[in-house]
């Protein structure tokens, strides 16, 4: 939760709205917006996605709790949007923005991407949620910064310093896959098997990891003993399951190649790694196969060994950089 504000001068409006939708979880909160100060967050609810009907059913459901009067939202979530339409592989049902604002019952909404909303959060993460992958960077942020997070799917952003438009958003996770080594060579190869187009979201996410394993088990001779990434997840710490530990390491080193690659093509100077895979996996990315693969880059590895690589160890960014979000293109607004 982002620091509270001391009560002062600065001129507050009435809260709205904030939400970060993914494929498995939404947490909603309320945002106090202060001119100069970072957003204050309150009241935050979490939503199994696939326990309701549809987005408004949840928006309603938090405004109803509320017990105040609520007609703004903006919602972080993941996917892309087209028109009124949200292209999104990974969410239980689909989303109309004018439907959604109708049956919730609001008189302003947007939906900007979870990624682009994580990346205009960064200026505000606070330096004890920071724990370093690569190196022993400063704790001051270095632009451009690289926002990469692995949960139901995979996002991908940049954050810039300033101007109008800081953030440039992707769908890293949607671009192809590609090996770097012998085995994951043979896991691609048998992917492709499965998938014509078998992008970064196949492996590098949450659902990824149960095609990995299951893959894995194949190669190794064995029967896959889990049906779920919590369980997965959990063998692999208790070193009950061989071939859950050797999972876990290659996602690592796996996710490591990538944001060594995206670093490089986008000229990032720092990176934050973010999203709900992340942390549950702690260990084995500080294990050290996440920052062999993120050097691994020929003569390029010099140039990587000076890129912070940071670990957030922070719940709550999307919706922070939704209230963000919507406060810039406010003042904007009225300047």
């Amino acid at each position: 939760m982002s620091p509270a504000v001391p009560p002062g001068p600065a001129a507050s409006v009435a809260p709205i709205i904030v939400a970060d939708v993914g494929g498995t979880f939404a947490r909603v909160a309320l945002a106090e917006l202060r001119a100069g100060q970072p957003p204050r967050l309150s009241g935050l609810r979490r939503y199994q996605c696939a326990g309701y009907p549809s987005l408004a059913a949840i928006l309603a459901d938090f405004i109803g709790a509320a017990g105040q009067p609520l007609d703004t939202a903006v919602v972080a979530i993941a996917g892309l949007l087209e028109g009124d339409h949200l292209v999104n592989t990974n969410l239980p049902w689909p989303v109309s923005v004018q439907a959604t604002k109708a049956d919730a019952g609001l008189r302003a909404l947007d939906l900007i991407n979870d990624f682009e909303a994580v990346a205009h959060a960064i200026p505000h993460v606070q330096a004890e949620t920071l724990v370093a992958l690569n190196g022993h960077p400063p704790v001051a942020s270095a632009w451009p910064a690289l926002v990469l997070g692995p949960g139901t799917g995979l996002g991908a952003a940049l954050r810039f310093q300033g101007g109008e438009q800081p953030v440039l958003a992707s769908e890293a996770g949607h671009a192809a896959l590609t090996a770097g080594n012998a085995l994951e060579l043979e896991i691609l190869g048998r992917m492709q098997q499965r998938w014509a187009h078998v992008d970064q979201e196949r492996i590098l996410s949450g659902s990824g990891l149960m095609n990995l394993y299951p893959c894995l088990c194949d190669l190794r001779g064995s029967v896959p003993r889990w049906d779920s990434t919590e369980a997965l997840i959990a063998a692999a710490h208790a070193g009950e399951d061989a071939v859950a530990v050797e999972t876990l390491e290659v996602f690592s080193a796996w996710l490591g190649s990538l944001a060594g690659d995206l670093a490089i093509t986008f000229g990032a100077r720092s990176v934050y790694l973010v999203g709900g895979i992340p942390p549950r996996i702690a260990h084995f990315l500080h294990a050290g196969g996440f920052q062999a693969r993120f050097l691994a880059k020929g003569v390029m590895g010099r140039v990587l060994a000076q890129v912070p690589v940071w670990r957030v160890e922070h719940g709550e960014l999307g919706m922070l950089g939704a209230a963000v979000w919507h406060a810039a293109r406010r003042e904007r607004a009225v300047a």
